[in-house]
């Protein structure tokens, strides 16, 4: 799953969402050999040396219990929580991703990433993410005091125009969709079996041609869904207990 933006728009109605992403982790526990969380599950999460995000802590205890079950949990760093850093390797266990992976599993072959910053276009975003990884960049941040500095950036990132308007969800047609272009010029070169992305919101399943499938996996901010892979296909789901924005 991925782009739960926890701490959107405010505390009472992201916790709604943490506990239904909490139960929906506690049965995916039962029967799942690995989970992989997107990136953007966090709205702004900025690690100083000592000093970490407030609140979180029925999702950050959940995902302690699944690897300490000895369940991997798999987090990509979105571009809303690019700035994990050692605090959630070192105390839920999860294994940190900070780029797209190449993974294949029970002999099929997957691309998995985020999504930002790939496929044409979007080059101011581009520009500004190098901005956001340069450790330097990150030094002077840190600098702020919490109080100013996460204050400042969770009013920018609640700018998003993702966040803003649900009917931003518009397939876009696949001569338009940034990542469907950018899976099938990979194709040009690599065949996959799987494309798996977050980032762009929109619950897809798409079959690029007849051996390679598209999945992107929405968002638990209006969709709720997520992608399960049985060992022979990638399908996209639904979770269908209570809704907090139904």
């Amino acid at each position: 799953m991925s782009d739960a933006h926890l701490g959107f728009p405010n505390a009472k109605e992201s916790l709604q969402r943490e506990k239904l992403l909490v139960k929906w982790l506690n049965e995916a526990s039962t029967d799942a050999t690995e989970i992989y969380l997107l990136g953007d599950i966090f709205d702004f999460w900025f690690e100083y040396k000592r000093v970490v995000p407030k609140g979180y802590s029925r999702l950050l205890g959940k995902i302690a219990e699944l690897t300490d079950n000895g369940i991997p949990v798999h987090f990509f760093t979105g571009n809303h929580d690019l700035w994990v850093f050692d605090y959630l390797p070192n105390e839920i266990g999860v294994d940190i991703h900070r780029d797209r992976e190449i993974r294949t599993i029970n002999g099929q072959k997957f691309f998995i990433a985020h999504g930002d910053g790939l496929g044409p276009s979007d080059i101011g975003f581009k520009y500004l993410k190098r901005i956001f990884k340069n450790p330097f960049a990150q030094w002077l941040f840190a600098r702020i005091h919490p109080n100013f500095a996460v204050r400042m950036a969770i009013k920018w990132s609640q700018h998003n125009r993702y966040h803003e308007n649900p009917k931003n969800f518009t397939f876009l047609g696949e001569d338009k969709e940034r990542l469907i272009q950018y899976a099938k010029r990979k194709l040009e070169n690599e065949p996959f079996d799987f494309f798996i992305f977050g980032h762009r919101h929109l619950p897809l399943e798409l079959m690029l041609n007849p051996t390679s499938k598209f999945i992107n996996l929405g968002d638990w901010l209006f969709h709720f869904t997520y992608a399960i892979y049985d060992g022979k296909n990638v399908t996209l789901h639904h979770y269908k207990k209570e809704n907090p924005h139904e």
